[in-house]
């Protein structure tokens, strides 16, 4: 029979061999691995000190860029947009100082902003029974005012509620190539428009929008989801930009900040569209400079240039910043743009 007495020496052997076991252990290992961990330690170290002087470095060369930017911003821009009508269209999560600086951006250019569209989470839901509702209003409003809706099975409810949208709220050019003014039949459109999505909790709305803008810029949050799945305003983005700017060819430019700029964003997605030959996109829109650009890319629209791809991760070069002719108040001027963005 096995006593208590057994099982104290067992529990006591095993002890004190590990106590032995650690002893030994450390006395052979402690001068190789403690230099090997302190010779990595010292190494990750220098590395990591590298590395935050070259943040602070790169972060002290981009203040110093913004400040340049803002000092000259308002003479630079100058007229670029005169007599313009502006509309900022915003998705949801869109950066508030994005909104206000290229709102501020266009004032200084001679633009006025009409107002703003905030586009509502329920605008981008994928469910039938959203695509639906969307789609009820679209008909509705289109067969009302005469607009042609695209009846193929690729066009989503997003992009008829664009193209709608589009036309009761963008100015058509005129036939003497000056900025068509709104008639008061078609500010009441607009409004009964707007009302209906916005009744249906798909927009609101901040200013005037429904007076007939000639510009367009949508702000996105560029924003990628954490678990790994699509992002329905990825999706949705590109033809719903696309389908603003096709009405009226009015000039249109999506613009987001640089901290989201990622591969599976919103604006990473629509550039790697053919919408990108269409609508000019700026991910560096919370700084001075990609403000300035926003302006600049609306200003090369409207004189027939083509479209490009700004900002820290874009693949186009930025626009010269040099002195330019003003923008004449027309959808399509004939003065060619200062320098086309690469392809």
């Amino acid at each position: 029979m096995i006593d208590f007495r057994y099982h104290l020496v067992s529990i006591v052997a095993v002890f004190l061999a590990l106590a032995i076991g650690i002893v030994l252990g450390s006395t052979e290992l402690q001068g190789p691995v403690y230099n090997a961990l302190h010779h990595a330690n010292s190494s990750l170290q220098s590395q990591l000190g590298n590395a935050n002087n070259q943040r602070q470095a790169a972060q002290q060369e981009a203040d110093a860029g913004d400040a340049f930017a803002q000092a000259i911003e308002t003479d630079y821009l100058h007229g670029k947009l005169a007599g313009q009508r502006l509309l900022i269209i915003t998705e949801p999560g869109a950066q508030t100082a994005v909104v206000n600086g290229v709102g501020t951006a266009a004032r200084d250019a001679g633009a006025t902003v009409t107002g703003q569209i905030n586009l509502q989470t329920r605008f981008f839901d994928g469910s039938s029974a959203t695509a639906v509702a969307l789609s009820q209003i679209n008909t509705v409003l289109a067969q009302s005012d005469g607009i042609q809706l695209d009846s193929s099975s690729s066009s989503s409810p997003q992009q008829g509620a664009a193209k709608v949208l589009a036309s009761e709220i963008l100015a058509k050019a005129s036939t003497a190539g000056g900025i068509q003014s709104a008639s008061t039949t078609q500010t009441a459109s607009a409004q009964t428009a707007l009302g209906s999505y916005a009744q249906a909790n798909f927009l609101t709305t901040n200013g005037q929008p429904a007076t007939q803008a000639t510009l367009a810029v949508i702000v996105t949050p560029q924003t990628v989801p954490a678990d790994g799945s699509v992002d329905p305003l990825a999706q949705d983005l590109g033809p719903f930009a696309q389908a603003l700017a096709s009405v009226y060819t009015s000039p249109t430019v999506v613009a987001g900040s640089a901290a989201g700029s990622v591969p599976g964003s919103p604006i990473a997605e629509l550039r790697s569209t053919g919408v990108a030959s269409q609508v000019s996109t700026v991910d560096d829109a919370d700084t001075v400079r990609g403000q300035m650009v926003v302006i600049q890319a609306l200003e090369i629209a409207l004189n027939g240039g083509t479209a490009g791809s700004y900002g820290v991760n874009a693949g186009d070069s930025y626009p010269n910043i040099t002195p330019s002719a003003s923008a004449s108040p027309s959808a399509s001027a004939s003065s060619a743009p200062t320098k086309k963005p690469k392809k």
